[in-house]
């Protein structure tokens, strides 16, 4: 209820405040928030939380998607998106070269496995069945329902399955991730894909680490690839790994991310591995104009500390970098000084990091804070459950009674 209430003040002020497609995700919301708690409220049981909580996934999430899909343009995000997938099936990459950039929007500051969620308008599909945005959700849910299912240990009981489906569900239509479906826009598959990779890297019980760091590296893999927003978990978890299980533990976390992210690149974006072009093409796109290092740029304002030092001019924006990179030098010796020895850890640790690094980032927006957002709310939901099913797998017989007494 207390969840729901701070969902439900949330949606109701950004109804009053904002415009355009937020507010009518916050009207919508506002309105399926005030259902739930009221069902919470005046009921009890599982099944009116479960019933409460699916009611809130369709008008918080569903109704409005559906509804912006249908009677508004396409987001800029998905316009640059279906049109890289076109160019990915006539030239072999999803980036337009130097000379062909006209505009800002000319430009795809997504790393090539995003172009998947564009392939169906490529390939001809119209309505809901082309549109990047249900994609968008469809491969935010999947690895999502994945990563509660493997971060809240079951073991066949049926009460565990269903609250892992509970906080599936109670996180897509959280505003965290909610807004971020309805509106559209690219992030929350990549959240996903991290909390996918987080929750292979605790080892839930009967599963070997190795086979955990592998997961977790693949994982990782394809959210680097979709967005390079999570490269800063592949140094934090290797630091987790090598501190917890082993520096050739950590040496296969990593090539397994390296790996998985080449291949892709190579699938989704072979001209940038065989052409110098190609190449050019992908680090002005994707590296080069996110960091606001290109003659156009992203028109997206902010009150971020990094964004007003960008907009008083070059040596602001020398100063928005400046930080940014002692953001992450600070980042990186903490990691060698005190590492973090588990995925809880981690987790707050990488939350920190992204967060310093959006504030301090010359082009960024108030809504990556989804990230460091989404991590602490998974940790709320899994890190006591994860950790005790670790805990309880590597103890003896007899200790991990114990360990159920003293919970």
């Amino acid at each position: 209820m207390a969840a729901y209430a701070a969902f439900g003040a949330y949606a109701v002020a950004a109804a009053m405040l904002s415009g355009g497609r937020d507010q009518v995700w916050a009207i919508w919301a506002a309105c399926g928030y005030a259902v739930a708690l009221f069902m919470l409220w005046r009921w009890r049981g599982r099944r009116v939380r479960m019933a409460a909580v699916l009611v809130s996934l369709a008008l918080a999430v569903l109704a409005p998607l559906l509804w912006l899909s249908v009677a508004y343009p396409l987001e800029d995000g998905m316009v640059v998106i279906d049109r890289a997938a076109r160019l990915l099936l006539h030239h072999g990459s999803p980036y337009l070269a130097a000379d062909q950039v006209t505009s800002w929007l000319s430009y795809n500051p997504y790393l090539p496995v995003m172009t998947l969620f564009g392939l169906p308008s490529a390939a001809g599909l119209g309505g809901l069945a082309g549109n990047s945005g249900v994609w968008i959700a469809l491969g935010t849910v999947v690895p999502l329902a994945a990563a509660f299912w493997i971060g809240m240990p079951h073991r066949g009981c049926p009460a565990c399955r269903r609250d892992a489906l509970l906080a599936t569900a109670v996180a897509v239509a959280s505003p965290v991730i909610g807004l971020n479906l309805a509106v559209i826009t690219t992030d929350p598959p990549v959240l996903a894909l991290i909390l996918l990779a987080l929750a292979l890297a605790a080892r839930p019980a009967g599963t070997s680490r190795l086979a955990g760091a592998v997961g977790a590296g693949v994982a990782l893999g394809v959210a680097c690839d979709l967005k390079s927003t999570a490269w800063l978990a592949v140094p934090v978890l290797a630091a987790m790994f090598a501190a917890r299980d082993g520096v050739r533990t950590a040496a296969r976390f990593v090539a397994a991310s390296a790996v998985t992210a080449l291949v892709l690149v190579a699938a989704l974006a072979p001209a940038a591995l065989t052409t110098l072009r190609g190449a050019d093409a992908l680090v002005q796109n994707s590296v080069l104009f996110p960091l606001g290092l290109t003659h156009d740029k992203t028109p997206a304002e902010s009150l971020l500390p990094g964004h007003l030092l960008t907009a008083m001019g070059t040596a602001g924006h020398v100063v928005s970098v400046g930080l940014l990179l002692a953001a992450g030098l600070g980042i990186a010796i903490s990691l060698v000084v005190r590492p973090p020895r588990d995925v809880t850890a981690a987790a707050w640790r990488l939350a920190v990091g992204l967060a310093l690094m959006f504030l301090l980032g010359p082009q960024v927006r108030f809504g990556y804070f989804i990230y460091p957002l989404g991590l602490i709310g998974w940790l709320a939901l899994t890190s006591e459950r994860t950790e005790h099913a670790v805990a309880r797998a590597e103890a003896p017989a007899g200790l991990a009674g114990d360990l159920t007494d003293d919970r």
